[in-house]
């Protein structure tokens, strides 16, 4: 190690070099390997002699030609070895010939950066003073097609081509994320065509980016298929031989950026894809003001927090669509309701507005109109606008490479819903559950949701001020899906002849029927998936058809009166059925009995449903596992027990019902549903009280109760629940008091108890919550956390969270879904 630490770079070249000739001398089994391992030492050794000299100038560290000393001193090694190898050991041979060519390989390419390392930083000639090193190396570096000009890639960012529009907020949101945070990496993430790249691509010509990196920025495409070794080798005009493998090609990259510092350094990776995590970890060089900006269709979560791309307001995208569209003299004759209804079409998507601009521009008003009927008659805006397609295809397509085939298909069901709407998490699950045999729907499902929004699919807002909780409820979540993507899945769906088609999506204006409907369709149809959306002129005069394999149904709505269309009742496969009201009013539904003949439904949800409709109609559903009310107008149906719940529901396990205003009491009959394991009443401000036959439910494992701000106590018959294990009270404002035999609730493992202002107010808790010996997590205010101190000493597993929260985020928690939803 002292010989490494001590020795010139140049003389340890030109002892190799003497070794190589000497030993040339004494084999004929490797005379050709080693005549241009020799003709190559010959080339460089004038070359790192005077790089030695250099070094003394610039009082450069040694560290990083170090290694490769240590390697050349093996190197000789290997040379002696070579004599002593037989013409008849074969395999010997061609083993150690072709560690001579990597031998040889390896000199060029440290050989390739020292210099180029040392073009960055100065130039030979000026500092050293002699005329032949210049000429020498000029020689030299042709002879392996290197670049005297060193890292011409430097600088070279690629201008804007056009005029932007609609970016100035972005650029300086963007700009202050980047200087400010003391992070590394800077990720912007957005589907394709948002303009991701021209966003970075204005970035690099800001004046004061510019004058922070000088000519330090660099600006390199990631293309799918893109190799960091071949990146290494364009971003500093390296035409060497390959690197090794990618540590090489990294190490190559840091070196270099060295010779760049201590001045800031900014990296641009645009368009990077799946894979890159770990390259761009490995690229996050320790050096002193160095920035690297990643542009993805992914939103990686290892680079958070994320700039997320927004796609333009109505003003920019008038503005950006008529500068590619419309003449800048202003001599166009186009209407502005054409003009209006085009920008509409185009959902906001730079790429969209820039690509339908450009292919409209010049055409007459005809050819406008003619478009916009196209659309209007459900052609798609990528049946004409191949470039608009391919580009946002990509992210569907690179759903095949992945090894759940369940994801492709989520995001396809997707195209199920309006546009527009926000869709609920649990609708998905329920969906993906039953549609995709997915055993662990708690985790499955959403993880696939989590990976749509990974990949810029769709995005997940919270509806709530709620956490995702721990038995993995999210009923919190909405899903809103880009209107543009929305398309994209329709188009696609599209492409399969009818009666192929996996998802059958059906959209209905007014009573306009699409045309293959008119004209009758009586074959059967065979999709998995059954999606119809009317709008309030709807008549719900249905047509018939035949789906035998439909599993799941899915009924977008927004009239005061439905019917159930009459041919639900001969689909035999079906598991889910959701009848969703987008409009002001509750929807009454008819024919809701029709249910009865489908002997495998095993979830429903309805939303904004007058339930007071179905009171006398309502079948036994022996296979229904789960009931789902939102925002439903529930009348007497559940209160007075007008509807025999253990009848209508004898082996239901899960009941859910959030945001119904009117529900005041739940009747008793609940209670005789022995095999429901959950219930989740939220957000159901005039709930009081909850009747005492719940206690029978001996198979309760989850009971959620957040945010029904009326609710004054708890039965006392709950006690019974030996297997609840988690219960969540949050927000349930007037609760004041905890059940005296709380602690026979021998399986309780949680308990969200946050927001609970009644329960502050206590003294102390009854004495039996020391015997709840498996309690694990409680989640409480301040208030409440001081009445749990004394009982720790008791439960020894016990962790108590607690949550700082004023009365006014309290009140936000419970007057904001109405809003949301």
């Amino acid at each position: 190690m002292a010989f490494i630490a001590d020795a010139a770079l140049g003389i340890v070249v030109d002892e190799l070099l003497k070794l190589v000739i000497k030993v040339g001398k004494q084999t004929l089994s490797f005379k050709s390997n080693f005549k241009v391992l020799e003709n190559t030492l010959k080339s460089i050794t004038p070359i790192f002699l005077q790089i030695d000299k250099l070094n003394k100038v610039l009082d450069r560290p040694k560290e990083e030609t170090a290694q490769f000393i240590d390697q050349l001193d093996g190197a000789k090694k290997l040379v002696a070895r070579c004599i002593r190898i037989q013409w008849w050991e074969v395999h010997k041979l061609y083993v150690y010939s072709k560690k001579l060519e990597d031998l040889d390989k390896s000199i060029v390419r440290f050989f390739s950066i020292e210099v180029q390392g040392f073009v960055a930083v100065t130039s030979l000639k000026a500092l050293v003073g002699i005329e032949e090193v210049n000429e020498k190396l000029e020689l030299i570096l042709n002879r392996f097609n290197i670049s005297l000009s060193g890292v011409s890639s430097w600088g070279s960012v690629p201008g804007l081509r056009d005029q932007v529009i609609g970016f100035d907020e972005p650029l300086k949101d963007l700009k202050k994320m980047l200087l400010k945070d003391k992070k590394t990496v800077t990720l912007v993430s957005a589907p394709g065509g948002c303009g991701k790249t021209t966003l970075a691509k204005m970035l690099c010509q800001d004046p004061e980016i510019k004058g922070i990196f000088k000519d330090n920025i660099l600006f390199v495409t990631v293309t799918k298929s893109a190799n960091i070794c071949v990146i290494v080798q364009k971003m500093f005009n390296l035409q060497t031989p390959d690197f090794q493998n990618d540590d090489d090609a990294i190490n190559c990259m840091e070196y270099l950026l060295k010779q760049k510092g201590p001045s800031p350094i900014l990296l641009i990776l645009d368009d990077v894809w799946l894979g890159w995590e770990s390259v761009i970890d490995n690229l996050s060089f320790t050096l002193p003001y160095y920035k690297i900006l990643v542009t993805s269709r992914f939103s990686f979560p290892r680079f958070s927090p994320v700039y997320n791309l927004k796609i333009l307001n109505d003003q920019d995208a008038m503005t950006l669509f008529r500068h590619s569209a419309l003449p800048k003299d202003g001599s166009s004759k186009i209407p502005y309701d054409l003009v209006e209804k085009t920008v509409n079409g185009c959902k906001g998507f730079p790429l969209a507005l820039t690509v339908v601009g450009r292919s409209l521009y010049g055409q007459p008003e005809v050819t406008w109109r003619r478009v916009l009927k196209k659309w209007s008659d459900g052609e798609s805006i990528f049946d004409t606008n191949n470039e608009l397609l391919g580009r946002l295809q990509i992210s569907l397509d690179a759903l095949d490479e992945m090894d759940s085939s369940s994801v492709k298909d989520c995001c396809l069901d997707l195209g199920s819903f309006p546009q527009g709407q926000r869709i609920s998490a649990t609708t998905l699950k329920d969906m993906w559950a039953e549609g995709y045999n997915l055993d662990y729907e708690d985790i499955d499902t959403y993880s696939n949701l989590v990976e749509l929004e990974f990949r810029n699919l769709v995005n997940i807002v919270c509806t709530r001020q709620t956490v995702y909780e721990d038995d993995g409820y999210c009923s919190e979540n909405a899903v809103i899906q880009h209107d543009l993507l929305r398309d994209l899945i329709i188009h696609q769906n599209d492409q399969e002849p009818i009666e192929h088609r996996k998802r059958l999506i059906i959209e209905i204006t007014g009573n306009d029927f699409p045309k293959w409907l008119t004209v009758g369709m009586h074959q059967p149809l065979y999709a998995r998936l059954l999606s119809i959306s009317t709008d309030e002129k709807f008549s719900s005069s249905w047509f018939d058809l035949t789906l035998p394999t439909a599993e799941v149904v899915i009924l977008n709505c927004c009239s005061s009166l439905y019917t159930i269309p009459k041919f639900i009742d001969k689909m035999n496969q079906l598991k889910v059925l959701v009848v969703k009201n987008y409009g002001s009013s509750f929807s009454r539904l008819y024919n809701f009995q029709l249910i009865r003949n489908l002997s495998n439904v095993r979830r429903i949800r309805l939303e904004r449903v007058s339930l007071s409709s179905l009171d006398t109609s309502l079948p036994e559903l022996a296979s229904l596992q789960k009931i789902s009310f939102t925002l439903c107008e529930m009348g007497e149906a559940f209160e007075n027990g007008t509807i025999d719940l253990s009848l209508v529901f004898p082996n239901l396990q899960e009941i859910e019902i959030d945001c119904c205003d009117d529900l005041v009491k739940l009747h008793g009959g609940i209670g005789n549903i022995i095999s429901l394991k959950k219930i989740s009443i939220t957000y159901c401000n005039e709930l009081s009280e909850l009747p005492e036959e719940i206690g029978r439910l001996t198979n309760l494992e989850v009971l959620r109760l957040s945010s029904c701000t009326k609710l004054l106590e708890l039965p006392e018959s709950m006690v019974n629940l030996h297997k609840l294990a988690y219960l969540d009270i949050s927000d349930c404002l007037s609760l004041s008091k905890f059940p005296e035999r709380v602690g026979e609730l021998m399986g309780l493992r949680t308990i969200n108890m946050r927001g609970c202002q009644g329960l502050s107010e206590l003294y102390t808790f009854p004495l039996s919550i020391k015997d709840l010996r498996l309690l694990e997590k409680v989640v409480c205010d301040e208030g409440v956390s001081r009445l749990w101190k004394p009982c720790q000493s008791h439960l020894k597993n016990l962790t108590v969270e607690e949550v700082k929260e004023d009365a006014f985020e309290s009140l936000m928690k419970v007057i904001s879904p109405i809003q949301f939803l």
